[in-house]
């Protein structure tokens, strides 16, 4: 009985992937969209570094911090609607995925690991940019009506269904303090990496304690968590 209660409680073999910033550097074709609509609208330009700040919890939310006055700016509607068509055009421009990442994902799968990415990135683009780059990822999740958006943990959960499993067999991996919150609100211990658009120092700061500075790296820190998983339910049985 106590094995077979251990083996349900420490079997991690779910990963659930956000997406820029963690598999997809998207940085620079984020950037051109928001310049190309700032300039339409006869706004100032960003800065790389500007909207590497900005990013990180869907469009809508990257275009209020990069317009002027954000949506109080009488011309934030027409900048928006702008910088969708062009990136709807522009998305795979400079995009790519990280050096290792596709190598992870291809090892996790091989390990016989259910793989998901979840997004605030629009629906169609995140099935789209998953068919593309990442055919391993059976399940892919983004911004759609009538579904929060993370940090809420609705992606997270819808994702889970789709996968069959259940929030303790799996495990949250992202870049940014929206992910490390999504994490906590979805019940998932969550590996922030380092390759992202956010650093070491202000992850820390978010609450981060699990980090990978490189995709090989991930793969030790999720036996890492079963292990603990597995001392902490000895102790407790």
């Amino acid at each position: 009985m106590e094995e077979q209660y251990m083996e349900t409680h420490n079997k991690i073999d779910t990963v659930i992937f956000d997406l820029d910033g963690t598999l997809l550097y998207t940085l620079e074709d984020l950037t051109d969209a928001t310049n190309y609509a700032l300039a339409a609208c006869g706004m100032p330009l960003r800065a790389l570094d500007e909207v590497r700040q900005f990013v990180g919890n869907g469009i809508r939310n990257l275009m209020r911090r990069a317009v002027p006055d954000g949506e109080d700016n009488p011309r934030f509607e027409e900048a928006f609607t702008v910088f969708r068509g062009y990136y709807q055009d522009h998305c795979n421009d400079k995009t790519r995925a990280y050096e290792g990442v596709q190598a992870l994902l291809a090892q996790l799968k091989e390990q016989g690991y259910a793989l998901a990415i979840v997004s605030n990135k629009v629906d169609a683009a995140v099935k789209a940019l998953r068919d593309k780059y990442f055919k391993e990822v059976s399940v892919a999740i983004g911004d759609r009506e009538g579904m929060a958006r993370k940090p809420a943990p609705d992606s997270v959960e819808l994702a889970l269904r789709e996968l069959g499993k259940q929030k303790e067999q799996a495990v949250y991996i992202g870049d940014s303090d929206v992910d490390l919150q999504t994490a906590v609100n979805a019940g998932l211990p969550c590996i922030s990496v380092l390759w992202g658009f956010r650093d070491k120092a202000f992850l820390v700061e978010h609450g981060a304690s699990i980090f990978a500075k490189s995709p090989r790296e991930v793969i030790d820190q999720i036996q890492n968590i079963k292990d603990s998983n597995k001392k902490i339910l000895r102790e407790g049985l």
